[in-house]
């Protein structure tokens, strides 16, 4: 059917269509730009850094570098707080680090509000 678009590189589905800058699999929902495509760079993983610019990666313990009040508690996580074993994942909303917080539970931060320790 799309004889000029690649097959999706998450389920090979051949019916991808380009919306704006992206080709997107209408089976399995990826979405993934056409530069990355053309030059075949999409193995290249993105680098996290911390407020610092330190890298972080998967299971790194870092530290709140500010308080953070957030929606449903008069509480706020305090500066200092450490986060141990986070995880890594593409930004959503901004927020990139995946990570329990102790007396708050799981909750997902910025990596530009924690430092690495």
């Amino acid at each position: 059917m799309n004889d000029t678009l690649p097959p999706c590189p998450e389920c090979s589905s051949d019916l991808t269509y380009e919306m704006g800058a992206l080709l997107v699999c209408p089976l399995c929902a990826h979405e993934w730009s056409v530069e990355a495509d053309a030059s075949g760079d999409e193995a290249a993983e993105t680098v996290f850094k911390d407020a610092f610019g330190t890298v972080l990666t998967d299971g790194d313990t870092v530290s709140v570098i500010k308080d953070l009040k957030f929606k449903g508690s008069s509480t706020a996580i305090k500066v200092g707080t450490k986060v141990r074993n986070i995880r890594l994942f593409g930004p959503v909303d901004g927020h990139d680090i995946e990570c329990k917080v102790d007396g708050f539970g799981p909750m997902q931060l910025k990596s530009s509000v924690v430092k690495k320790v």
